[in-house]
C-alpha cells in the first residue's frame, strides 16, 4: 500500500476472516463438544489492542470490534472514516454486513417453519412452481436450500473476486435474474442433500420463498419478524439497487487486480439480496447473536435441530448449519458466520454458550480473499484463545 496510506493515522489493525466459510475441524455433534476458555474475569483488554495496533495499513482502512460475554465487554474502533480526510474512524459507523444476512434469512425460515407455515422437508418444486426447469427431476428441499446441500450451481453475478466487479457496481441484477442464470445451468452432477457447497444462490431462492409464502416482502418480514424485536434500529437493506450507505459510516476502499486502491462504498448490492446485502452495526450485530442464542429468534428446539446441528452429507464434510458456520480452533468451539463485501469484511462468532461474543466490522482492502487474514486471528486469539 502507499505510504501516504499507511501514515494517514496511528490507529489499530484490521481483523478479516476468509469471505467464505472458514477452514475448521467440524464435528457430527458439534453441540457435545466442550468448549474451554482461559481462566479469567473478562476480555484480555491487552491482547486485544495489540491485535489491533497500526491502522490504516496494507490490509484495511478501519476497523470496528465488540467482545462480549458473561464476563464483561470490550470496544474497539481502529484507523480512518476516510482516506482524504484521515480523520477517526466512527466506532458506531453503519457497514455493508454481507453473508451475515443470511442468518436473518435463515431465521425468518425457521420462524415460518415453527407457525407451521413451511414444512422443511417441503420441495422447492412444491412452494415456488415454475422457478426450476424440468431439468431438475429430484426435489430440492427447503431443508437443502437451508445448509448449502441443494445442488444448485451458482447464478449470476455483477462480479466481486478481487472486486471485479467495481466497473458494475451502479448496474442492477434481481433475484429472478440471478436464480434464471443458475438454472439455465442445470443441476449439479450430484443428488440434492448428497454435498454441501457454500453458495449465495441457495438464500436468493430462500428470499423469494419468503416473499410466496407471506405475500409480502422479504425486507419487511426480516424488519418485522427479526430486527424490530431486537431493537436492531440501525439495520436495513439499501431499498433494491441504491448504491449507498445511508446514515453515518466509514468509507470501503478496494485493492482490484491491476494494483489500484479504490473507493468501494458506494455499491449497488441487489444481487446479494437475501443472501448478503444487509448493513447494519457492529451493536446491532451483536444483539442479533445474543438474541438467536437465547432463543429469542428462533424457538429453541428448531435453533437446536436446524442452526446448532450439521447436516450429514455423503461426499466431503459439512461445516455450515442453516445460516450459520460449526468452527473449532485449540480445542474451543465456536459458531459462527462471515460475511463480505467489497471494501468490508464483517464476522459474528461465539461460544454456544455465550461465554465470550465477537462482532468485528473491517474496512478491508481485500475483503473477498479466501484467505484468512493475518491480523484476523490474532484477534480470534485474542478474544476466545487468551
Amino acid at each position: 500500500m502507499h505510504a501516504r496510506i499507511r501514515t494517514a493515522c496511528a490507529a489499530l489493525v484490521v481483523l478479516g476472516l476468509a469471505a467464505g466459510p472458514l477452514a475448521g475441524t467440524a464435528s457430527a455433534s458439534p453441540a457435545k463438544t466442550a468448549t474451554v476458555l482461559r481462566d479469567s474475569a473478562g476480555p484480555n483488554v491487552k491482547a486485544l489492542r495489540a491485535a489491533l495496533a497500526g491502522l490504516p495499513d496494507d490490509d484495511a482502512t478501519a476497523a470496528l470490534v465488540r467482545v462480549g460475554g458473561r464476563d464483561g465487554s470490550w470496544r474497539g474502533s481502529a484507523g480512518v472514516h476516510d482516506l482524504v480526510s484521515g480523520r477517526a474512524a466512527l466506532e458506531h459507523g453503519r457497514f455493508r454486513a454481507g453473508s451475515t444476512t443470511k442468518v436473518v434469512t435463515a431465521a425468518v425460515v425457521l420462524q415460518l417453519a415453527a407457525e407451521g407455515k413451511v414444512d422443511l422437508n417441503g420441495h422447492v418444486q412444491t412452494y415456488l412452481p415454475g422457478l426450476l426447469s424440468a431439468a431438475f427431476k429430484k426435489p430440492i428441499t427447503v431443508r437443502q436450500l437451508l445448509t448449502f446441500t441443494s445442488g444448485l450451481q451458482a447464478g449470476s453475478t455483477l462480479g466481486d473476486v478481487n472486486g471485479e466487479g467495481y466497473e458494475n457496481r451502479y448496474k442492477t441484477l434481481t433475484p429472478e435474474e440471478v436464480v434464471a442464470a443458475s438454472v439455465a445451468k442445470g443441476p449439479a452432477p450430484y443428488a440434492p442433500g448428497e454435498r454441501q457447497q457454500y453458495r449465495n444462490i441457495d438464500y436468493t431462492v430462500l428470499g423469494m420463498l419468503i416473499e410466496r409464502i407471506t405475500g409480502d416482502s422479504y425486507e419487511h418480514q426480516a424488519a418485522v419478524r427479526i430486527f424490530r424485536p431486537l431493537g436492531m434500529r440501525r439495520t436495513s437493506f439499501p431499498g433494491g439497487p441504491d448504491p449507498r450507505v445511508h446514515g453515518p459510516h466509514n468509507r470501503g476502499y478496494q485493492r482490484l487486480a491491476d494494483g489500484r486502491l479504490v473507493d468501494a462504498t458506494e455499491w449497488n448490492m441487489s444481487d446479494r439480496w437475501a443472501a448478503g446485502d444487509m448493513i447494519s452495526t457492529t451493536a446491532d450485530l451483536e444483539r442479533l447473536l445474543v438474541g438467536l442464542f437465547r432463543g429469542k429468534v428462533v424457538p429453541r428446539p428448531l435453533l437446536r435441530k436446524e442452526m446448532l446441528t450439521l447436516p450429514k452429507v455423503k461426499e466431503g464434510v459439512a461445516t455450515m448449519s442453516a445460516g450459520l458456520q460449526y468452527y473449532e480452533k485449540d480445542g474451543v468451539a465456536l459458531w459462527l458466520k462471515t460475511g463480505a463485501r467489497p471494501g468490508y469484511s464483517t464476522v459474528i462468532a461465539t461460544t454456544p454458550d455465550l461465554s465470550r461474543t465477537l462482532v468485528y466490522s473491517i474496512n478491508a482492502t481485500d475483503a473477498k480473499s479466501e484467505d484468512m487474514n493475518p491480523v484476523a486471528e490474532r484477534v480470534l486469539n485474542a478474544t476466545f484463545l487468551t
